[in-house]
């Protein structure tokens, strides 16, 4: 599946990919359950280091018999965005753009979505075939940014990465993103019915 659809078909059901980093194989997978229970069809683990390998593997044997993708984050090199792929993984994320990470994405048939902050990083993806990108880190570049750079690139969706919550996830989502990421408001369960109320404002 090309990556427009991937991310199309998941994040417009729900526009939330849960992020769970430096946790153990057993929160991994608590926290997986608590996401796809709320709904959430993506879920990323990130494998900054080989000590979050076994988190990624307890979390694509949990995913396995309901059917969910797992992706894992930080993929910033060739051979890790291979070794994960080989685990099973069914999308990938980075923090930044890496042209080599997307050309190899592109040729195993592996959804790619890359970090962005910047004009110059957007044209970079979009030269390499994506559209769908991750705005990084989103709380410091903020909706004004989301909504200043849709102006000369329309056809950039936009994922909010880094520092959403459920405080401000709607306002990234006014802006134009088409999904937000957030780990710990899916943890708190007095978060989630902001959350919830969030994504309804939004509704597309």
């Amino acid at each position: 599946m090309d990556t427009d659809t991937f991310f199309k078909r998941r994040l417009d059901r729900n526009p939330v990919l849960g992020i769970f980093r430096n946790l153990s194989p057993g929160q991994t997978v608590a926290m997986c359950e608590r996401a796809w229970d709320f709904g959430v069809e993506l879920v990323e683990v990130p494998v900054q280091s080989p000590d979050a390998l076994p988190a990624l593997r307890a979390a694509l044997a949990a995913a396995k018999p309901r059917g969910k993708p797992i992706g894992a984050g930080t993929v910033t090199a060739v051979d890790q965005l291979a070794a994960v792929h080989d685990l099973g993984v069914e999308f990938t994320v980075a923090p930044g753009t890496h042209p080599d990470v997307i050309a190899e994405s592109r040729r195993r048939g592996l959804p790619h979505l890359p970090g962005v902050a910047t004009a110059t990083e957007i044209s970079t993806a979009l030269a390499g075939g994506l559209t769908w990108l991750k705005a990084f880190p989103a709380a410091q570049l903020g909706p004004d940014w989301i909504s200043a750079q849709l102006a000369p690139f329309p056809d950039i969706r936009f994922v909010a990465t880094g520092g959403v919550d459920a405080s401000n996830a709607a306002r990234f989502l006014a802006a134009g993103c088409r999904g937000v990421a957030v780990g710990s408001a899916l943890s708190d369960p007095d978060a989630l019915p902001e959350l919830r109320r969030a994504l309804a404002k939004t509704e597309r």
